[in-house]
């Protein structure tokens, strides 16, 4: 095992109880290779909840080191939506889901998420269809179904504030 590796299980098995530790063993994975995607990535993701133009730079980082780092893209997308980058995010979306290989229904599933932002609620329905029809295995059936019951729910409650 490669000694970069081994501060990145480390900071990995800390994430997200013991911010300190985390960082401290990012700052040593980052040492050995400063260009390490997953290290990268998982800074993006502690600073994210904390500071959030420091995040901006660490996802930015690691997609500069590796566009196709596959693991980056869901987080940073996350970061963008709660942040209300909606443009920013959109166009991340379109990107990511030009990448070969990459969880396309977790980076729809984000796109939906940005609809329910952005209340266009009937765009996130239409496309919750699109995504049924991509995935692969049950592991996402309780989120889909979830979120398309909420979404449901909200497009009813908008429709009946409209005929009131």
């Amino acid at each position: 095992m490669k000694t970069v590796d081994k501060y990145l299980f480390q900071a990995l098995d800390n994430y997200p109880y013991n911010l300190e530790d985390v960082v401290e063993s990012l700052d040593y994975a980052l040492s050995y290779n400063n260009t390490n995607t997953m290290a990268l990535c998982l800074y993006g993701r502690v600073y994210a909840e904390q500071l959030y133009e420091q995040a901006k730079l660490y996802f930015q980082e690691a997609l500069i080191s590796n566009i196709f780092a596959k693991e980056v893209y869901p987080h940073y997308i996350q970061t963008l939506i709660l942040n209300e980058d909606y443009e920013e995010a959109t166009k991340l979306i379109d990107f990511a889901l030009t990448i070969k290989g990459i969880d396309k229904v977790e980076i729809l599933m984000k796109k939906i998420y940005l609809f329910e932002k952005t209340q266009e609620l009937k765009l996130g329905l239409k496309l919750m269809k699109e995504v049924k029809l991509s995935t692969l295995n049950s592991d996402y059936n309780y989120l889909i179904e979830e979120t398309e019951k909420r979404l449901k729910q909200k497009v009813g409650k908008k429709s009946s504030k409209k005929k009131k």
